[in-house]
C-alpha cells in the first residue's frame, strides 16, 4: 500500500556530496611552489615591518612620543600577521578535514 503525503509532511532528507580535496592534474608542484614563494614573500614583509616599527620608535624616542607609540603599536599587528601565515596551513587543514 503507497503512502499518502500531506503538505505538511517534511521533504526527504537532501545528501549534498562532500570529496576530498584534490588538486588538479599536473598543479600539484606548481601549487606548492606557489604557496612558497607566497610565505616567502610574507616573511620579507613581515621582516620590513618589524624594521619600520623599531625605526619609528627609535626616531621618536625623544620629542615625537606619538611616532614612537605608533611604531610600539605596530608590533603586534606585525606579529599576529605573521602568525596567522604560519597557521594558515593547519588552520585551513582543520576545517576541510
Amino acid at each position: 500500500m503507497a503512502r499518502v503525503t500531506t503538505p505538511t509532511d517534511p521533504p526527504p532528507p537532501l545528501e549534498v556530496p562532500d570529496p576530498p580535496p584534490a588538486p588538479p592534474p599536473g598543479l600539484d608542484a606548481k601549487i606548492q611552489e606557489l604557496l612558497a614563494w607566497g610565505k616567502w614573500g610574507v616573511m620579507i614583509c613581515g621582516l620590513a615591518g618589524l624594521f619600520i616599527c623599531g625605526g619609528q620608535m627609535a626616531i621618536g624616542r625623544k620629542n615625537r612620543s606619538s611616532f614612537a607609540a605608533d611604531g610600539a603599536t605596530g608590533v603586534p599587528w606585525v606579529l599576529g600577521g605573521l602568525s596567522l601565515v604560519a597557521a594558515a596551513a593547519p588552520i585551513v587543514t582543520v576545517f576541510f578535514t
